[in-house]
């Protein structure tokens, strides 16, 4: 049995006759720290939660370690941690009460790791929680997911409200949790949080997932923005009908132009002037993305 951190096939979910996913065919490896990313609304909550048998798919079938999603639920459990986007705590409890309460449901934890999480995340555990901002609040999801140290932690939108240090910090347990050998599953609409840390990323779109590859081959084959300055002026209609080119402007010596993928036909065109500079804008993985949304999105959760 493929013992991968998550293998899913032909999963499935309709609610009624509207559709959340469908037919979806992922595989996540152990130890890698792998980005799911879609707008609110794109059906990566109802992913996560049909992964974790809090709903029951309509079709298809999930795993986890080689373990039925449903059958082997408690099991998977024991040895999976989880953040929702939407996370709810008893708001009369302190922070270090609600971790105590988290632990005795999952079993031990290392009190001293957990005092080291709140440290590194600057998360004061013995204010009440219905004091506490919505970033602060987030600290204590972050801190219970961490905790257990489990095989494969899986986390919606685990930075939001956060600040910037402390999302550097984040960063930093991901990495760590990582080089152990365990596994990150990440849902997010923000780019650039998955490009700093993912190794893989799968796009979803509408129910549906559209690509998964790594974050440097999305960006091989991506698009660019260049900028190019010739000795002397040169004529639009030079640059026109190139392979892979678009959005083409002259202004007098200077060439701006949209290339996509590889710039193998446009090079051939520029070799024929003088030219004097070329500036290439590297594309972020938002750029990326916006690419496979160019026809529209879905917002069918």
């Amino acid at each position: 049995m493929n013992d991968a951190a998550i293998l899913t096939k032909g999963l499935t979910k309709f609610y009624g006759f509207r559709k959340g996913i469908q037919t979806m065919d992922l595989q996540v490896e152990r130890g890698e720290v792998f980005g799911f990313l879609g707008p609110n609304g794109a059906g990566k909550t109802t992913t996560i939660r049909t992964l974790l048998d809090f709903i029951r798919a309509t079709e298809g079938t999930a795993s986890i370690f080689g373990l039925d999603s449903r059958k082997n639920s408690l099991e998977i459990r024991k040895r999976v941690s989880y953040l929702p986007g939407d996370i709810a705590l008893y708001e009369k409890m302190t922070g270090r009460e609600i971790l105590s309460y988290f632990a005795n449901l999952r079993g031990h934890v290392d009190w001293k790791h957990v005092d080291d999480l709140a440290d590194r995340l600057q998360c004061n555990l013995s204010q009440t929680i219905h004091s506490l901002s919505r970033g602060n609040k987030q600290k204590l999801g972050l801190i219970q997911a961490f905790m257990q140290q489990p095989e494969l932690i899986i986390m919606d939108e685990p930075t939001s409200g956060l600040d910037p240090l402390i999302q550097q910090e984040f960063y930093g347990l991901v990495q760590e949790v990582k080089a152990d050998g365990r596994t990150v599953f990440i849902s997010s609409h923000n780019m650039s949080e998955v490009e700093k840390i993912c190794d893989r990323v799968g796009i979803i779109r509408n129910g549906e997932l559209v690509t998964v590859e790594d974050v440097s081959a999305l960006k091989e084959r991506a698009v660019h923005q260049l900028e190019v300055y010739f000795a002397k002026p040169i004529l639009e209609d030079d640059f026109q009908k190139i392979p892979g080119v678009r959005n083409v402007e002259t202004n007098g010596t200077v060439l701006r132009c949209t290339v996509m993928g590889k710039p193998d036909a446009l090079i051939k065109v520029i070799a024929r002037f003088e030219t004097e500079k070329i500036i290439s804008h590297e594309p972020n993985l938002e750029d990326i993305f916006l690419s496979y949304y160019s026809e529209g999105v879905g917002y069918d959760e």
